[in-house]
């Protein structure tokens, strides 16, 4: 089910996606986590991705980044793209944070010494960049990856509740630099926060069971959802076998 939005902006610069779907086998059988979903995405717009845990919103943040390979269908990108940020499982984990930051710069072509800088001021690591990135905790591994998403410029930004990395302090440093000092981009954004989605996104996919539902207003794709999560917990109040 889907209610599906043009868009009239400048298509030089925008995702498309068309025709996507995520299968794979679970106990036996095959799970269908979304198919035929299609939407496009333009300069400075904002999509939020709601699901219960374990409906495929993370999935499809990953698809997105390119992390994971859609079943069918296919994600085009005429805009620079993050990878999904809290994701990393791009680090090479033998690797030091710092070697991991001077390949990133060797990939994306920047100076190795400014990329250094901005990460090391950002990311609050100190001499924990010194050490292999498989002895970092999960906070520490994203703060590295969250601190490398910001010092590479984008026109889009895939998240996937990065924002509660770290302390309250940390959370705002993030905030602002997402969204304050680059206001003027697009952003995919997967979270269970219904107030962050409501302040932050203009329109919303719900995924859920195997379908989904495309709105153009955020606030209806909001009550939709509780909607669908209320009536998830009467069918499990009153058969939890089947709910």
């Amino acid at each position: 089910m889907q209610n599906r939005r043009g868009f009239d902006g400048d298509h030089r610069y925008m995702l498309t996606v068309s025709g996507l779907a995520k299968r794979y086998p679970h106990q036996g059988r095959v799970r269908t986590l979304f198919e035929n979903l299609s939407f496009e995405l333009g300069p400075a717009e904002r999509l939020g991705v709601l699901g219960r845990n374990g409906q495929g919103k993370s999935t499809l943040i990953k698809i997105l980044g390119g992390v994971l390979a859609p079943t069918n269908g296919a994600v085009r990108w005429n805009m620079r793209s993050s990878w999904p940020l809290g994701f990393s499982g791009g680090f090479q984990g033998g690797l030091t944070g710092v070697d991991n930051i001077r390949f990133l710069a060797r990939i994306y072509d920047r100076p190795i010494a400014q990329l250094m800088e901005s990460v090391e001021q950002f990311a609050e690591l100190g001499e924990s960049l010194t050490m292999p990135v498989k002895h970092y905790s999960t906070g520490m591994r994203a703060r590295l990856a969250f601190g490398l998403s910001l010092a590479i410029e984008f026109d889009c930004y895939l998240i996937d509740e990065v924002i509660s990395v770290g302390d309250v302090l940390f959370q705002e440093k993030c905030e602002q630099a997402l969204f304050g000092k680059r206001a003027d981009r697009a952003f995919v954004i997967a979270s269970h926060d219904m107030n962050f989605m409501r302040q932050k996104c203009q329109r919303g996919i719900i995924i859920d069971n195997g379908q989904f539902w495309l709105l153009d207003d955020i606030n209806e794709a909001v009550d939709l959802y509780t909607d669908i999560c209320i009536q998830t917990e009467a069918r499990r109040a009153a058969d939890p076998l089947r709910a």
